[in-house]
């Protein structure tokens, strides 16, 4: 049975697309089944591993919406073992279509069910703001990656997700745990991105990764070419972050 991991922070450019698709890609290297589901509208996720927006017949949005078989929605990539369902700028109003449905906040898990078999990780990139959408995926995920950037805001708003996934396990999944704060963007030469280190290490303890996600140029560049670090520059340190990011997954859930 698959894992569902969604990567939600409703606070934008903290790492989220960027940690999904590499994290996707660094499962599926080792030789795991990995499905990545784009939620996020802006889609970059899908475009990030060289899924052609413009010629997807069939998203995450029309599997939310119109009910289409989940399985119509999944594309294949560059990367072994990687499949990927896209999303679409259409996603932007899917929630307001979704407001007169029946157990709206639990289509998504509906829909993954199905499908939940074929997979051993299916993570979620989540878009960033606590909406219809992110409600869903943090209804279907079994538990969920929180990036936090090491910045000076970087505890604003934890808060506030931390809320939104205790109403959700309270109401909607009392399965839903934290799978792990994953600190993003960390350069450790600036004093600030180490003293944040230690501030969310105090605060979340054993719930903080080991690894940390670096900045790294390489990271930036990848996407533009629709490739995963791994496949751009497997030497990068954003691609050997990631890879040790998959493996404490993969040994916390053994």
């Amino acid at each position: 049975m698959g894992k569902i991991i969604a990567l939600a922070n409703q606070k934008g450019g903290v790492g989220k697309t960027t940690t999904s698709m590499n994290l996707a890609a660094s499962l599926a290297t080792f030789e795991k089944k990995v499905l990545l589901i784009d939620a996020d509208p802006q889609a970059n996720a899908s475009s990030g591993l060289g899924v052609d927006i413009q010629q997807v017949d069939c998203s995450i949005y029309e599997c939310l919406i119109n009910n289409v078989d989940i399985r119509e929605a999944i594309y294949t990539t560059d990367v072994e073992n990687l499949d990927i369902i896209p999303s679409h700028i259409n996603l932007v109003g899917a929630e307001i279509e979704m407001l007169n449905m029946e157990n709206r906040e639990k289509v998504m898990a509906n829909l993954l069910n199905t499908i939940k078999a074929d997979y051993d990780y299916i993570p979620i990139d989540c878009s960033p703001s606590l909406g219809l959408i992110t409600v869903n995926a943090l209804t279907a995920a079994d538990s969920v990656i929180i990036p936090v950037q090491c910045e000076y805001f970087a505890l604003e708003g934890i808060s506030k997700l931390l809320n939104t996934i205790k109403i959700i396990k309270s109401k909607l999944n009392p399965a839903l745990s934290i799978e792990g704060f994953l600190l993003t963007m960390y350069d450790s030469r600036l004093r600030l991105a180490n003293q944040i280190y230690e501030e969310v290490k105090k605060h979340f303890q054993e719930l903080v990764f080991k690894t940390v996600i670096q900045r790294n140029v390489k990271l930036s560049e990848a996407p533009s070419h629709g490739l995963p670090a791994i496949l751009y520059d497997a030497d990068s340190t954003g691609a050997k972050n990631h890879l040790a990011l998959a493996q404490e997954i993969i040994e916390k859930n053994k």
